[in-house]
């Protein structure tokens, strides 16, 4: 096992750890350890909401999730000799659940979960017509997913960190809070709201205090949205095998990690949709020097996606068009193109038994694949959503004797707003 240079006591919160990582972005903020460019290390990973979530059967905790507290972040870690422009290079040589804890309260000891927000706390994807909020939580058997919530379904994980990131320049601090509040000053009530601006409670910054931590709280930016660092991409495909490109912008990189997931269906629609855990990451880095520029990555990470992910080969694909659920035409939308392909797909398995609420959470959670399939036909674009027909226990593809009735058991927690 490698070196653990970033460790966790499942037994303490998050801000009470012997080293304390961060949940905001901010370019002071001081590296915990140095790494070098070759080395191989394990950093432990807390659940993104610090324990807040739990194993039961209410969805208050998840109504009532304090977003300001998120996310957890292992790190910052300095990479010896790193320099704005250089790639940083991290391959991804395991991940997984909490190791040698597969019973707990947290996470990742031996379950996670998916969460529906409500709208006043974040909203999902299809918020419309999901406005409360809702819970499934999933047992862990191996690399296996099953849930009282959501019956006759299970399914192997494509595990994988949701958050990997290096820090921002000043400059680009800047850059990311003067455009995110010009979006925010367009409708300032929007609930939910437009963007997330800097919010100095309950932020976790390190090592920092006084009047530093003060200041560096006003500015740092919120870790909730992918941005030219990389960040909160929730790519289910970084997975173990898989090698990273990031843009460097401060020395040292400054690199963090963080919100695990068990497994993930594209687009995480549901905002909390992945299988939320607690875990550990190997990781090995190394530094290509001048690569933003021999590369043209100035920014967003550019990846090589694992080979190690759930060898599905059939598949039932829904396509949605970019027509709103009232009819009115939109051009070339593909974002709603995709939001009536989880519709039809959430739909339809709603004619097996299931309420409407488990199809959903079930396609947050399971390796969905969302594809953009027709982006150029005036006024209508088309996407389309990959669902394994293999991760149900009965047959759900059409045919003239269906469909097959299942049983929805508890069905999933709802608290309403």
């Amino acid at each position: 096992m490698p070196e653990v240079v970033f460790p966790l006591d499942s037994t303490r919160g998050f801000a009470d750890q012997r080293i304390v990582g961060h949940n905001r972005y901010h370019p002071d903020i001081p590296a915990v350890v140095e790494v070098r460019p070759g080395d191989e290390f394990r950093v432990h990973c807390r659940e993104w909401f610090d324990g807040a979530i739990r194993n039961d059967d209410s969805a208050d905790d998840v109504r009532d999730a304090p977003m300001s507290r998120v996310h957890a972040l292992s790190g910052p870690f300095a990479i010896r000799g790193a320099q704005p422009g250089d790639l940083l290079v991290v391959d991804i040589l395991d991940v997984g659940p909490l190791p040698q804890e597969d019973s707990g309260p947290l996470a990742g000891q031996g379950w996670g979960y998916t969460g529906i927000f409500a709208r006043r706390n974040g909203g999902s994807f299809l918020v419309d017509r999901f406005p409360d909020a809702y819970k499934a939580v999933w047992d862990f058997t191996g690399q296996t997913a099953t849930s009282r919530h959501v019956p006759g379904v299970s399914f192997t994980g494509i595990t994988h960190p949701g958050l990997m990131a290096t820090a921002p320049s000043a400059e680009l601090l800047a850059k990311w809070n003067a455009r995110e509040a010009a979006l925010i000053a367009t409708d300032p009530d929007r609930v939910p709201p437009l963007a997330l601006p800097p919010e100095p409670q309950d932020a976790i910054l390190g090592s920092l205090t006084g009047a530093e931590r003060d200041r560096v709280a006003a500015e740092a930016a919120r870790t909730a949205p992918p941005r030219e660092n990389g960040g909160n991409q929730d790519i289910k495909n970084l997975t173990r095998g898989t090698r990273v490109f990031y843009p460097v912008f401060v020395p040292g990189a400054n690199f963090s990690v963080g919100d695990l997931h068990f497994s993930q269906g594209d687009g995480e629609i549901t905002f909390c949709g992945g299988i939320e855990m607690g875990g550990f990451l190997d990781l090995r880095v190394d530094l290509i020097k001048g690569g933003m520029d021999r590369y043209g990555v100035s920014e967003n990470a550019i990846f090589l996606p694992g080979n190690t992910d759930p060898q599905y080969s059939e598949w039932l694909a829904f396509s949605g068009t970019s027509v709103t659920l009232d009819g009115e035409q939109r051009y070339l939308d593909s974002q709603l193109a995709y939001q009536r392909a989880c519709l039809h797909a959430i739909d339809y398995l709603t004619t097996f038994g299931y309420r409407p609420e488990q199809a959903y959470l079930l396609l947050g959670a399971a390796p969905v694949e969302g594809r953009f399939s027709g982006v150029v036909d005036i006024p209508n674009s088309c996407a389309t959503l990959y669902l394994p027909t293999a991760i149900f226990d009965f047959d759900v593809r059409p045919s003239a004797t269906g469909p097959h009735r299942i049983d929805p058991g508890i069905g999933a927690p709802h608290s309403p707003t």
